[in-house]
C-alpha cells in the first residue's frame, strides 16, 4: 500500500472514530436530544470495524469500549461505569464483563479500585487506545518479547520457499491454534520461512524471543495474553525464535490460541503437544552456486564457493557485502573462521610440496586428494555421481607413522595448495571419560566446521584408537561406537578430515575400508634425513662447514631434526658466527636429553 493510500484510510478511520464519539455523547448525555444514527453502512475494512471483528466484540461492548476510549480523548466524556453503560447503550447484557469475555479476556479494558463491579469506572487500556486512533506501537510490556517483523521476506531457496508454502498451507487448512515446529538450516534462515508464511497467508511476521520468556505460571499466561493480543491487533503471524524446547517457550506456546511457529534445533525433542515438525533445507551446492552468481555475476568463483563452503543464505549475503577488496574465496575463508575458532586450533600453514621430503608414490597421493577436493563440484554435482545421500562424498585420509616423519606437514601443505584454513583438533582434549559425551564433542566440531569447508586435522587419534581392543565393559563397547561416529562424520564432512595415529595395526580393517586414502608416512632412511637436513637451512642462514653426510646419521625423524637445526640457528646467532658442527651438535644433545636417548659416538663421530 502506498503512503498516501495510508494516509487516506487513517484520516477516514480517525474521522469514524469522532463520529461514533459524537453519536455517543448524544446518547449519554441527558437533555441532548435525539443521537445521530449510526452508519450501517460503514465499509468492513475501517480500524473500528476490524477491531470489532478480531475481538468478536458485541454492538454493546464495541460502543463500550469507544466510550472508555472517549473518556481519555474527549474532555466531555468521564470514565463509564458498567451501572451507566447498561442503562444507556442498547443491546446491554451482563456477561460483557465476565473474566473470560472478550473486554476482560484480551484486557481491552482495565476495571478501577473499588467495591462492586457495577460502579467500578472502567478504563480503556493505553495499547488499545493508541491502537484504536492510529498510532503504531508495540505494548511496552513486550519490549524484547516480541518484534514486529518487516513487511518483505526475505531472500530463501527455491526448497525452502516450497517448506515455507506448505506450511502456510497446513495453517490455512487447519485453522486456530496449530503449532509448526520449524527445524533444519540455521536460526535466520528459519525466521525467513517464517516471514515467508506469514507473507502466504497475508500476515507480517511477529518474532518472539524463546530467552526472554518466563519459565511458566501466571507470568508466562499473561505474557502470553498480551503477545496474542499484539498479533491480532497488527494482523501478524507469531514465530517463536530459537529455541530448545525449553520449559518457558512450551508454556508460553501452550498458551496462545493462535497459529503459531516455533524454531527448533533439529536435535530438539518433539516436546510440543500435537505440533507439526518442517524441515528447511539448508541451500544445496546448486542453491549456492545459483545464489553467488546472481549476487556476484562470476560463474567460476560462484562455483569454487559453493563447493567449498556450506553457507546459509544470510551468510552468503553477508559475504557477498564484504566481498570487495578481498576476493570471494578469501572472504568465505574468513566469515567462516570466526565460527570454530573456540573449538579447534587453527594453524597457520606456510609449507609447500618442496617441503616435503617423501617417496615418490606418498606425494602422488597427497596430490591424489588435493584433485579429489578441486573437482568434487564437477563429479559430484555436474556428473551426478553424489546421488541422494551424502554418505562418501568427505574425503577422508589416515596419516600413519611416527611423531615427527610429516605428517603435519603434508596437512599444512595440502591446506596452502588448496587455500584453505587448517585447524587442529586434539582428540585427547575431545576425548572424554563420559560415556556419550565424546560424541558430543565430535558433534560440535563437526556442526561449526560444516560451514567453513575447512582441512580438519584429528592429531592424536590414539585418544580413540588405543581404546580399542577386548570388549570388557560398557565403556570399552563405547570407545568402538565413538570411532564409528567420528568416521561417519568424516565421510559426511564437506571439506577434507584427516586423522593422525601411530597405532594403525589397532584399527580394525572395517574401520580402514571407510577412510579413501590411507597413508604411512616411514621413518627417514640415510638419504632421506640428509635431504631433510639440507632444507633445515634456508640459503640466508650463514652456515659453515656442515657436514650433511655426517648429520644424517642422527637416527631422528624430521619434526625433530628441524628443531635441533633451529636451536643450532639460534646458538650462532647469539654469538654472532655462522652455523657449524658444533651448534648442530649442542643443539642434538639437548634434544636427545630431552627425548632421553644417548647420543653415540657413532651417530657424533668425527663432527667436531
Amino acid at each position: 500500500m502506498i503512503a498516501s493510500e495510508r494516509e487516506m484510510r487513517a484520516d477516514r478511520d480517525q474521522r469514524l472514530l469522532k463520529a461514533e464519539l459524537e453519536r455517543l455523547h448524544a446518547r449519554v448525555t441527558a437533555g441532548a436530544g435525539p443521537a445521530p444514527d449510526r452508519d450501517d453502512d460503514e465499509p468492513g475494512d475501517t480500524r473500528l470495524a476490524r477491531f470489532q471483528a478480531v475481538f468478536r466484540l458485541s454492538t454493546f461492548e464495541r460502543e463500550l469500549l469507544i466510550w472508555c476510549a472517549g473518556s481519555e480523548l474527549d474532555s466531555r466524556f468521564s470514565p463509564p461505569t458498567f451501572g451507566h453503560a447498561l442503562s444507556a447503550l442498547d443491546g446491554g447484557h451482563w456477561d460483557a464483563l465476565a473474566p473470560d469475555a472478550p473486554l476482560r479476556h484480551w484486557r481491552l479494558i482495565e476495571l478501577a479500585p473499588g467495591p462492586g463491579l457495577i460502579d467500578r469506572p472502567l478504563r480503556i487500556d493505553e495499547r488499545i487506545l493508541h491502537h484504536l486512533i492510529g498510532v503504531t506501537s508495540v505494548d511496552p510490556r513486550l519490549d524484547g518479547v516480541l518484534r514486529i517483523g518487516a513487511d518483505a521476506a526475505g531472500t530463501v531457496t527455491p526448497a525452502q520457499a516450497g517448506v515455507a508454502a506448505h506450511v502456510a498451507g497446513v495453517l490455512a487448512r487447519t485453522g486456530r491454534g496449530p503449532i509448526v515446529l520449524l527445524d533444519g538450516a540455521d536460526g535466520e534462515t528459519r525466521e525467513r520461512v517464517a516471514a515467508h508464511v506469514a507473507s502466504a497467508l497475508g500476515r507480517i511476521p511477529a518474532v518472539i524471543s524463546a530467552d526472554r520468556l518466563p519459565l511458566s505460571g501466571t507470568g508466562s499466561v499473561a505474557l502470553a495474553r498480551l503477545a496474542e493480543r499484539e498479533v491480532a491487533l497488527v494482523g501478524a503471524l507469531p514465530f517463536v525464535a530459537v529455541c530448545e524446547a525449553s520449559q518457558g517457550a512450551e508454556s508460553f506456546v501452550g498458551e496462545l490460541g493462535c497459529p503459531v511457529l516455533v524454531g527448533v534445533t533439529p536435535s530438539a525433542p518433539q516436546a510440543f503437544r500435537g505440533a507439526i515438525r518442517c524441515t528447511v533445507p539448508s541451500p544445496g551446492v546448486a542453491d549456492q552456486r545459483e545464489l553467488w552468481r546472481r549476487l556476484l555475476g562470476e560463474e567460476e568463483e560462484a562455483a569454487r564457493a559453493a563447493v567449498s563452503f556450506r553457507f546459509e543464505v544470510g551468510d552468503i549475503e553477508t559475504v557477498a557485502r564484504d566481498v570487495a577488496g578481498h576476493g570471494l574465496h578469501h572472504a568465505c575463508r574468513l566469515h567462516a573462521r570466526s565460527a570454530l575458532g573456540g573449538l579447534a586450533e587453527r594453524v597457520e600453514p606456510c609449507a609447500s610440496w618442496d617441503d616435503l621430503v617423501l617417496p615418490a608414490p606418498a606425494v602422488e597421493t597427497l596430490r591424489d586428494i588435493a584433485r579429489r577436493i578441486r573437482n568434487r563440484a564437477r563429479v559430484h554435482e555436474d556428473w551426478g555421481m553424489a546421488g541422494s545421500s551424502p554418505r562418501g562424498l568427505g574425503v577422508t585420509a589416515l596419516f600413519t607413522g611416527e611423531s615427527g616423519t610429516g605428517k603435519t606437514l603434508a596437512a599444512e601443505a595440502l591446506a596452502v595448495d588448496l587455500d584453505l584454513d587448517l585447524y587442529r583438533i586434539d582428540l585427547a582434549a575431545v576425548v572424554s571419560k563420559y560415556i556419550g559425551e565424546t560424541e558430543k564433542n565430535l558433534k560440535r566440531i563437526f556442526d561449526i566446521a560444516d560451514a567453513g569447508g575447512a582441512v580438519l586435522l584429528f592429531d592424536e587419534a590414539d585418544a580413540l584408537f588405543g581404546r580399542r581392543g577386548e570388549v570388557r565393559d560398557s565403556h570399552d563397547r563405547y570407545a568402538n561406537l565413538e570411532i564409528s561416529y567420528l568416521l561417519q562424520r568424516m565421510d559426511a564432512y564437506r571439506g577434507l578430515a584427516i586423522l593422525t595415529t601411530n597405532l594403525k595395526a589397532a584399527l580394525d580393517r572395517a574401520f580402514l575400508r571407510r577412510l579413501q586414502f590411507v597413508l604411512n608416512f616411514p621413518f627417514p632412511d640415510a638419504a632421506t634425513r640428509e635431504r631433510i637436513w639440507r632444507l633445515m637451512f634456508p640459503p640466508k642462514v650463514p652456515c659453515a662447514d656442515l657436514d650433511w653426510a655426517r648429520l644424517s646419521r642422527l637416527q631422528l625423524p624430521g619434526g625433530h631434526i628441524r628443531t635441533i637445526a633451529l636451536g643450532a640457528a639460534f646458538l650462532a646467532a647469539s654469538e654472532d658466527t655462522p652455523v657449524t658442527m658444533a651448534h648442530v651438535l649442542a643443539a642434538a644433545r639437548r634434544e636427545y636429553a630431552k627425548l632421553e636417548r644417548p647420543l653415540t659416538d657413532a651417530e657424533t663421530g668425527g663432527w667436531v
